[in-house]
């Protein structure tokens, strides 16, 4: 017969010690040999760092939760709108039905991310010319009124609607927070499938030479294919605040 190991000894003291608890017998630890004394204490240090273990994981589970689903709530649904533009026409949500998705870019005149991101965006426009796609601007800026909004879009020679959402109220239900946001729409179902900076060339105070990230493109040739944006790959876009005012 081979030798026992030094656990299965630890194990045979143990529960030795389990049975003459539950039978009532040497209850006090007065009455306990060495190897009793040693055994109880080996198992109850590694129950104690089981317990130990067990409860951190549990804080890391419940910790995480509160994380759980929070890039899907982030999507919101825009709401149905009838806005002017810069040219003083009216558009509706109604109008782009026909339209696979509307593309949505945060315009906010004299905002330098902005101003700096609009080339970019005109030329994702070209670029996916052949698809049917909608691309749109959104200004929800309190201080930008129709003249100032016109001006800018004569500047960079932007030849679609640039909407003036002028009780913020288009913008409060797409949870719009910064300008140089980009927002992808089914303009059927008014969900919002991507928000996002158009990449990662800006930042506040800094500007690569080019961008390694292109988070628009790769959203469009996704969702174009079928596919579903995991909004959690996704940083919050850089730009001048929007703020809300009560109405």
């Amino acid at each position: 017969m081979p030798d026992a190991t030094e656990a299965q000894v630890g194990d045979f003291y143990w529960n030795s010690l389990t049975i003459r608890h539950n039978l009532g017998l040497d209850y006090s630890k007065q009455n306990w040999s060495i190897s009793d004394r040693v055994t109880y204490k080996r198992h109850t240090k590694g129950s104690f760092i089981m317990r130990k273990s067990m409860t951190l994981l549990l804080f890391s589970v419940f910790a995480l939760m509160p994380l759980i689903g929070h890039a899907d709530d982030y999507l919101k649904q825009i709401k149905e709108f009838e806005l002017e533009d810069h040219r003083g026409v009216m558009h509706s949500l109604d109008e782009y039905q026909d339209n696979d998705y509307i593309v949505m870019y945060v315009h906010g005149s004299g905002c330098p991310i902005a101003r700096l991101s609009v080339p970019t965006y005109l030329a994702i426009e070209e670029e996916y010319a052949d698809k049917n796609l909608e691309f749109l601007m959104i200004n929800a800026f309190i201080q930008d009124d129709i003249p100032r909004i016109a001006k800018e879009a004569e500047e960079f020679n932007i030849q679609f609607p640039i909407l003036k959402d002028a009780d913020q109220s288009v913008a409060r239900s797409m949870g719009v927070e910064r300008t140089a946001e980009v927002f992808i729409i089914d303009p059927r179902t008014r969900e919002i499938h991507f928000r996002g900076p158009i990449n990662d060339q800006l930042g506040y105070e800094t500007q690569r030479n080019s961008a390694s990230n292109h988070y628009l493109k790769d959203a469009l040739d996704t969702i174009l294919a079928g596919g579903r944006v995991n909004m959690n790959d996704i940083p919050d876009a850089k730009g001048c605040l929007v703020g809300f005012f009560l109405s």
